[in-house]
C-alpha cells in the first residue's frame, strides 16, 4: 500500500526517521508543498543520509538536496553576519527570538531549520540605540517595514531582515520580566541571550497567533521540539516545563486559546506529543474547544494544504479573551 502524504511528512520531518519504503508516495505534491513550508532541508537530509533514498525518485532527491545545501549556506551567512554585528556589544540584553535561537538549540544540524529572518528583543529604551549600532553592519530601516507581529523597527541589509522588538507583550513590566528570565547565548557575544523555556513556547505561539496562524509548517516542528524537551539536543530546553508558570502567563497574556490551538495541531500531527501537550493545554469550555477545533485546528493540521490559512480575522475575535 502506498505511503500517504501524512506518513511521508511524518517520516521526513522526524529527527530519527524509521526505515520505510517510500516508493509510490505522492512525491510531486509533497515536494511542491514541502519547499513552501520550509521542510525541504530536513527532508533531504533524511532521504540521503538516514534512509538511503528509501525508494524515492532521483528527481525528488536532487530537488530537495539542492535546498539543503542552500539552507546551510544561507543560515551560516545570516548567523555569522548577526554575530559580527552584535559581538562587540557588552552590558546589554539582546534576545534572539524564534528561528535564530531554535536553529541552534532545537535542531541537530543548523541546515535543518531555515532562518528566514532575524527577530531580536531588547528593552524598549534600547530599540533606537541598537538600530543605530546596526547601521555599522549596513542594516538600515526598511521602507514600509511594518510588522504584523509587533516589531518596533524593521531593518535590512538587503540580504537579511531584522525585526527589533521593544515590547514582546503589551505590559512593559512583563516585557522586562521576560528579558530578566533570559539565558546567555555566548556564541553570539557577551550581550546575546535566548528566551527561557516557558517564554520560548508562549512567545512562539503568540507570534504565530498574531500572524493568524498563517505560518509555515516548519514552525510547528519548532513547537514539537519545545513540547518534547528538545530530545535530540540535551541543551537548555531539555528540562521539564514549569506548567503552573505556562498557565499563569498564558492567562495574563490572553493567549490561552492560541496555546490550545497550537498544541492541538502539534498533537494531531505527531501523536507521540499527546502526553506532553496535555500537561500544557489550558482548560477551555467545550463549546470554545469545538469552535477552535473546527475553524483552526483541523485546517492547520491538514498536511499538503496549498491554500493559505485565512483564520486571522476569526482568530482575533476568538483569541480576544474567554
Amino acid at each position: 500500500m502506498a505511503v500517504s502524504m501524512l506518513e511521508l511528512f511524518r517520516t521526513l520531518a522526524s529527527f530519527s526517521p524509521a526505515r520505510i519504503d517510500l516508493r509510490g508516495a505522492p512525491w510531486e505534491a509533497y515536494c511542491d508543498w514541502a519547499i513552501g513550508q520550509g521542510l525541504a532541508p530536513l527532508a533531504a537530509y533524511n532521504l540521503e543520509y538516514r534512509l538511503g533514498g528509501a525508494g524515492s525518485p532521483e528527481w525528488a532527491r536532487h530537488r530537495l538536496l539542492s535546498l539543503y545545501q542552500g539552507s546551510a549556506n544561507d543560515n551560516v551567512m545570516k548567523l555569522v553576519n548577526l554575530k559580527r554585528a552584535i559581538d562587540d556589544l557588552e552590558g546589554r540584553k539582546i534576545v534572539l527570538v524564534g528561528a535564530t535561537s531554535f536553529a541552534e538549540s532545537l535542531y541537530p544540524h543548523i541546515a535543518f531549520r531555515p532562518v528566514i529572518d532575524v527577530r531580536l528583543a531588547v528593552p524598549a529604551s534600547d530599540v533606537d540605540p541598537l538600530a543605530t549600532w546596526l547601521r555599522r553592519a549596513e542594516f538600515k530601516p526598511l521602507e514600509g517595514g511594518a510588522d504584523p507581529s509587533g516589531a518596533s523597527k524593521v531593518l535590512s541589509d538587503t540580504r537579511t531582515t531584522i525585526f527589533l522588538h521593544g515590547a514582546l507583550v503589551a505590559d512593559p513590566a512583563e516585557h522586562e520580566a521576560i528579558l530578566a528570565r533570559t539565558l546567555p547565548m555566548k556564541a553570539f557575544g557577551a550581550s546575546a541571550r535566548r528566551l527561557d523555556l516557558e517564554d520560548a513556547l508562549l512567545l512562539h505561539v503568540q507570534l504565530m497567533a498574531r500572524a493568524g496562524f498563517d505560518v509555515p509548517m516548519l514552525e510547528f516542528i519548532d513547537l514539537r521540539e519545545l513540547v518534547l524537551g528538545a530530545p535530540s539536543m540535551g541543551g537548555v530546553y531539555a528540562r521539564p516545563f514549569d506548567v503552573a508558570a505556562v498557565a499563569r502567563r498564558a492567562r495574563a497574556w490572553k493567549l490561552e486559546r492560541g496555546l490550545w490551538c497550537a498544541l492541538s495541531v502539534v498533537e494531531r500531527l505527531w501523536p507521540e506529543t499527546a502526553a506532553a501537550a496535555a500537561t500544557l493545554k489550558p482548560e477551555l469550555s467545550f463549546p470554545v474547544r469545538e469552535v477552535l477545533e473546527r475553524l483552526v485546528v483541523r485546517p492547520l493540521a491538514e498536511v499538503g494544504r496549498t491554500e493559505g490559512f485565512r483564520g486571522e480575522d476569526a482568530l482575533r475575535s476568538l483569541l480576544a479573551g474567554d
